[in-house]
């Protein structure tokens, strides 16, 4: 399994965080959208992490077009020598709409319509055919030399989807190199919903399950003592209830009989009451917690995370960790031993 790691969501901490992960043995380091540009990050990163995987998980694709996403990617993948990958996400229609000020439409098929011209737009860069890209939401019709960059890395940058509905993960299947899972995910969800649209995405695109990376994670409670224990439970408490109340994400209740919860949560969020979110987080009981995140001491977490996900992973995401850089070294090659297929 490949181990990967994120960036601190404060850009100054970038240069420190970046060298930490290499000196601890991980593999990849993972920039998200959030408070900046998730391709300043990398590009940051790329600096001080040198041999390292890093890329985006993930970068709001509506936010952009095919056209201005492949050029970021593409140049982050020859600064890093190929070793750029890009996790696109679909956000909310709200986020793209009235943050982004961007379309919305169509989700699944806008985001497999946009894999698919990004890839050509790649491919007439690297073979000098003409691009003649035209789709239900994208049209790129015209690259003439000039505009065309140069290429030296042997592939594109691999492109990774982040889905939770049976919809996506299929078009993520069929026409992605990768799924990100999302952190709000049990294990009754994947082998009941997610598994089974991998593999109708994988039939439908003729492909394989060696054709597929899957990047697990989703939430960790540990510390280094009781109290600190207690307040990453709470913490993570709080993280289930905030994204359990999106409707989108009513599936994975619905998995466990739990649809009800889904909709009462979703119900105090829109609320205008000061301590909606605590009545939020107190709905959600140790063990529906439990279903959401994998509970270990530091020098347990590799193991639990190994039974957690090791029989799917490919790659796992943990957290940036502090402490003792020891445990955690051991926590990476535990993990690097375990998963799917190894390596990958």
């Amino acid at each position: 399994m490949i181990v990967d790691t994120g960036l601190p969501g404060n850009l100054s901490e970038i240069k420190g965080a970046s060298a930490l992960a290499k000196e601890l043995g991980f593999d990849g380091i993972f920039a998200a959208e959030v408070k900046f540009d998730p391709f300043v990050a990398s590009a940051v990163a790329s600096q001080h992490a040198p041999g390292m995987d890093l890329g985006t998980k993930i970068a709001v694709a509506f936010a952009r077009t095919p056209m201005t996403t492949a050029y970021a990617a593409h140049g982050l993948n020859e600064l890093s020598g190929g070793r750029f990958h890009l996790g696109l996400g679909t956000q909310v229609r709200a986020h793209v709409t009235r943050r982004f000020s961007m379309p919305w439409s169509q989700p699944t098929a806008r985001m497999r319509e946009f894999v698919v011209a990004m890839k050509e737009i790649w491919e007439s860069w690297r073979t000098g055919e003409p691009l003649a890209f035209s789709g239900e939401f994208y049209e790129h019709s015209l690259m003439t030399e000039y505009f065309v960059p140069e290429t030296h890395t042997q592939a594109p940058p691999a492109v990774w989807l982040a889905s939770v509905g049976p919809r996506l993960t299929e078009a993520a299947a069929e026409v992605a190199d990768g799924i990100v899972l999302h952190g709000f995910w049990t294990r009754e969800y994947m082998d009941k919903v997610m598994m089974p649209a991998i593999d109708r995405g994988l039939e439908k695109g003729g492909r394989s399950r060696d054709d597929l990376a899957i990047t697990a994670g989703g939430f960790l409670i540990t510390g280094a003592t009781e109290e600190e224990l207690a307040a990453n439970r709470e913490r993570i408490r709080y993280q289930v209830a905030f994204y359990g109340s999106t409707p989108s994400y009513r599936g994975v209740w619905e998995a466990h009989d739990m649809g009800e919860l889904g909709d009462r949560l979703h119900a105090l969020s829109v609320e205008k009451s000061p301590d909606r979110w605590q009545r939020m987080t107190g709905l959600i009981s140790d063990e529906v917690l439990d279903l959401f995140a994998v509970t270990a001491e530091p020098k347990d977490v590799g193991t639990a995370l190994v039974a957690r996900h090791g029989d799917y992973a490919d790659r796992i995401s943990i957290p940036p960790l502090v402490g003792d850089a020891d445990v955690w070294s051991q926590t990476i090659a535990t993990l690097r031993s375990g998963g799917a297929r190894g390596a990958r």
